[in-house]
């Protein structure tokens, strides 16, 4: 009689890569998770297949970073051979990449800077273009942009088209908030701002009408998926996207909110398990078809063994 319960086929895995063979850096900020280099990432995304989660969504770890996010678009880069080893080794993955510059800038910002330090939105589309066909051409099935740039979804798409990559799908970062709760990812990516903040690009926390307007511009841009991120804290935006568009809305339940649980199980004060699988059918109930989260593959164990 249950309403909403979660599947391991909602869930999506986010995944580090660097650069090198045999490398594995655990992050700190978030316990089980580590940076890999691509040997090891196949190995982690094999696991992962095996619980039965629908996906993995890489990040990029660079070793170089300039103002022009010049390692971003690499044939060569960090995430274009993640994609090509896990593509050769699992091709039956489905293999989503985050296509931000925060991680290949040196200023740590989403987008290119202009002469006053100011993210310069229209120049910075041409990269992200750019490094969403590369991401393509390597074998990823999805591209994901997240920079929050303003016509971002067009450009892309309009650029993965006439690179013959029609059939590759676009998830917007839609309504990505200007959030509290990305302090571990950050660590993980190394991709905290050098100045300043991303309030200037990124959504006001207060505002849910402005998210609605958000994912259907993307929609109407060409977005196939589109997200709410945060997920845990903003359940009252995903309903309302869930109410405004009828594409596939993924959630996302970011870095903070699971080293919080990771955090109070370790001192005992929560039941880690009961507690992941309670806020991920929360972000299901309302109304999230994919959940990303570092937690898919301890929850998809644990939703099989329910299942039993």
């Amino acid at each position: 009689m249950r309403e909403a319960v979660p599947r391991p086929s909602q869930l999506v895995l986010p995944m580090f890569a660097v650069a090198g063979e045999g490398i594995r850096q655990p992050v700190d900020a978030l316990p089980g998770v580590a940076r890999l280099s691509p040997d090891l990432l196949v190995e982690e995304a094999r696991i992962a297949h095996a619980a039965g989660i629908g996906g993995v969504l890489l990040f990029g770890v660079p070793d170089d970073k300039d103002a022009l996010a010049s390692s971003a678009d690499a044939a060569d880069g960090v995430v274009q051979q993640a994609v090509s080893a896990l593509r050769n080794a699992l091709p039956d993955l489905v293999v989503i990449t985050d296509t931000c510059l925060c991680a290949y800038t040196d200023h740590g910002h989403c987008g290119l800077l202009d002469e006053d330090g100011e993210v310069a939105n229209d120049p910075s589309l041409e990269v992200l273009a750019r490094t969403a066909v590369s991401h393509a051409d390597a074998g990823a099935d999805v591209v994901a942009p997240s920079d929050m740039m303003d016509g971002r979804v067009a450009a892309i798409r309009t650029a993965l088209d006439d690179a013959g990559h029609e059939g590759v799908a676009i998830m917007a970062y839609s309504a990505k908030y200007a959030s509290a709760f990305y302090g571990p990812f950050r660590e993980a990516a190394g991709s905290a701002p050098g100045h300043g903040d991303r309030r200037g690009y990124q959504m006001d926390p207060p505002n849910a009408r402005e998210a609605v307007r958000e994912i259907l511009e993307d929609e109407a841009q060409g977005a196939d998926i589109v997200m709410v991120k945060p997920a845990a804290t903003y359940l009252d935006v995903i309903a309302a996207a869930r109410a405004a568009t009828g594409l596939p809305l993924a959630a996302y339940h970011v870095s903070g909110e699971y080293a919080m649980l990771k955090a109070a199980a370790e001192r005992g004060w929560l039941d880690e398990r009961q507690a992941t699988l309670e806020t991920l059918t929360a972000i299901v109930r309302a109304g999230a078809d994919i959940v990303i989260t570092y937690a898919a593959v301890d929850a998809a164990r644990w939703i099989r063994e329910d299942e039993r």
